[in-house]
């Protein structure tokens, strides 16, 4: 499937699903009365259920995610990149089938793909309503139980400058389609369920002006904003090369997109809190943002703390 069939779809009002992979490489296009052992949710109001959080975990040592994260400040200091999204795939033990995660996920977008994979994510990446375009880019975490945590995660310099550069990042992504684009709220906290606890998240939202016949150009919207910046980096370009580099792993459809165009409006999510299964075990992958003032220590932890079922 390419970006033209979107376009072609969404010309004719066919309501389908859309599924990218990190690179916007590998797409998937289904008219959704053709959908087959695949399962989405786009909610925000979703109704809370409770269910077993326990996950075993096991994750990439410290010292060998310390030699990525150096590798990455490295490059920060010789300027090939200001801010980069570094992950890493850790191996975990469930009981639950992936149908059984997302039936019992807390999550506002959430999508399972046949036996492969299951993402239950608290983050949009784009919707499109009224010819307008909004995008929300998360970047800045933190545990609610801290002492004082909204006043020292808003006042953090390290997540204030991480977060500006995304913003100023996703503002440039919506120019390329969109007219009259700016920040509508800056940096506002949103509540996560992460688990046994609760995250504090910090968003902003964005927002843009689409000509009346963006139905018809909607595959070159969406091609033009992937991968999304707030999983990526930037500048984006040299950025994507480092994560080839440092990664040295196989994000696949992990920090991609998949959305929902239902004849008239779009919306979607990004692919993160996301479970691979594999032939002998599932993989969970996660990280977060460094910049050239973030600490090792609480970047693994922050690593570690995204590692949970909602």
């Amino acid at each position: 499937m390419t970006f033209s069939d979107i376009n072609n779809l969404a010309k004719k009002r066919i309501p389908f699903l859309f599924i990218s992979d990190f690179k916007a490489e590998n797409l998937k296009v289904i008219p959704l009365d053709e959908l087959d052992d695949i399962e989405f949710s786009i909610d925000e109001n979703y109704v809370k259920t409770e269910h077993e959080h326990f996950l075993k975990k096991t994750p990439l040592p410290h010292a060998e995610y310390k030699k990525k994260f150096d590798r990455v400040i490295e490059r920060i200091k010789s300027g090939d990149t200001y801010l980069l999204n570094l992950t890493q795939p850790t191996k975990i033990e469930s009981s639950l089938s992936l149908k059984e995660i997302f039936t019992h996920a807390n999550a506002s977008f959430k999508l399972r793909y046949k036996d492969e994979f299951v993402c239950f994510s608290p983050e949009r990446f784009v919707k499109i309503k009224d010819n307008k375009i909004h995008t929300y880019p998360m970047k800045g975490t933190i545990d609610s139980k801290v002492p004082h945590a909204k006043k020292k995660i808003l006042d953090d310099t390290k997540e204030m400058a991480e977060h500006i550069m995304v913003v100023d990042l996703l503002r440039n992504d919506l120019s390329i389609k969109a007219k009259n684009v700016k920040v509508e709220e800056f940096r506002y906290i949103t509540e996560i369920e992460a688990g046994d606890k609760k995250l504090l998240q910090v968003s902003s939202h964005i927002s843009g002006e689409l000509e009346n016949s963006w139905h018809v150009e909607l595959g070159d919207i969406l091609e033009s904003l992937l991968p999304a910046g707030s999983i990526s980096g930037t500048p984006k370009k040299s950025t994507l090369a480092i994560i080839d580099e440092v990664e040295d792993y196989k994000r696949g459809y992990f920090s991609g997109v998949f959305g929902v165009f239902d004849g008239e409006s779009f919306d979607s999510g990004v692919m993160i809190r996301f479970i691979e299964k594999t032939d002998d075990a599932y993989i969970y992958k996660s990280g977060g943002g460094i910049t050239l003032d973030s600490s090792i220590n609480l970047e693994y932890n922050e690593l570690l703390d995204k590692i949970y079922l909602p």
